[in-house]
């Protein structure tokens, strides 16, 4: 069966249907012949412009509503044959600042997703996690690291017949709102500075289109409780930033040289570095050509799950999967892909 196929006849509900994920996992629902789409946000101006640019598509319904309101989860579900999970709260330092905040939507919030795809008897949850929430440093990764814990636990006490339950785990995407590059992008169309946290820090990125085909590959190929996790390839954030002056810096009218890179150091809770898999999840975790999946530790209590899947292959990794013991992208291979994403181009 054909990707479009899987999806044809099916009804989605997208949870952050206006984040930037969760849009182009409607764009792309849309171009895979999708049955019906049920589209949820909090953001009242955003989920009114999607509206009026889906107005002419029939099956494509957007409401008013937050992941914090199990009620609401309840009412928009039924009928509902696949929830896609992709509203959160993401900015580190704003979630650092308000804990109580990232609790109710991060954590109480997949909770009610949960009850309200049981109550309603949906097949499958797809929950979209962060490479934030492996050993997190921060009250967002903490909150996401629970996200994964709950919806793996769900899975684990479902009965024959009930909701199956996966997570996926990103990495930086790039693009993304909220994300490093319109940040740069900004800092250098006013002439700089580029505000650098420090010069050694690594990330994983993926772009969106990556983010989107794992949340769309991982829908239909999990078997309950696993996470995915899309292979990555790792930068520097400094050579992130020297790459874009340098390509972007012409298209504003200014000369690379006079835009200049100013390290202001690391924020609270963040690491020089980003993991997608631990010590510990290294040893119950199989490898397919794009993917890495994470069995859970905790299985299934009601029903045995056979965790195989199409193309596996000899782990290789042999150590946690970690941004700083990886080899990064040249800064050639950086221009490369950000060309390649079309990310260097004006939004």
């Amino acid at each position: 069966m054909t990707a479009s196929e899987q999806w044809a006849d099916k009804v989605v509900l997208i949870t952050g249907v206006c984040g930037t994920v969760g849009g182009e996992l409607l764009r792309q629902l849309d171009q895979r012949g999708v049955g019906s789409v049920v589209g949820l946000d909090n953001n009242e101006s955003a989920l009114f412009f999607l509206r009026e640019s889906y107005r002419e598509r029939d099956g494509f319904h957007f409401y008013l509503g937050d992941v914090r309101d199990r009620d609401t989860l309840v009412r928009r579900m039924r009928g509902v044959d696949i929830v896609l999970h992709t509203a959160a709260l993401k900015h580190v330092i704003l979630c650092e600042h308000s804990p109580t905040d990232a609790l109710a939507t991060n954590i109480l919030g997949v909770q009610n997703v949960i009850e309200a795809a049981i109550s309603s008897n949906v097949e499958r949850v797809l929950f979209t996690s962060s490479d934030k929430a492996v050993n997190p440093t921060n009250v967002m990764g903490t909150s996401k690291l629970m996200g994964e814990r709950l919806i793996t636990a769900a899975n684990a006490l479902r009965h024959e017949g009930g909701p199956i339950f996966a997570s996926t785990r990103f990495g930086n995407v790039l693009g993304s709102a909220g994300s490093v590059i319109p940040l740069f992008r900004r800092q250098i169309e006013a002439g700089g500075p580029l505000t650098l946290t420090d010069p050694a820090m690594t990330r994983f990125i993926m772009s969106l289109e990556e983010a989107v085909r794992l949340v769309m590959d991982s829908a239909f190929m999990s078997r309950g409780g696993e996470v995915f996790v899309t292979k990555m390839p790792v930068v520097r954030i400094v050579d992130l930033a020297e790459v874009m002056v340098t390509a972007l810096a012409p298209v504003y009218g200014r000369r690379p040289e006079d835009v200049p890179i100013e390290v202001i150091g690391p924020r609270a809770g963040e690491k020089m570095y980003e993991e997608l898999l631990n010590d510990e999840e290294m040893r119950r975790t199989l490898e397919l050509d794009r993917y890495f999946v994470v069995t859970p530790a905790l299985k299934g209590i009601y029903t045995t799950i056979e965790y195989v899947y199409p193309g596996v292959r000899e782990l290789s990794h042999d150590r946690p999967y970690h941004s700083s013991s990886e080899t990064p992208m040249s800064q050639e291979e950086i221009l490369a892909y950000l060309k390649r994403v079309n990310l260097l181009e004006e939004s």
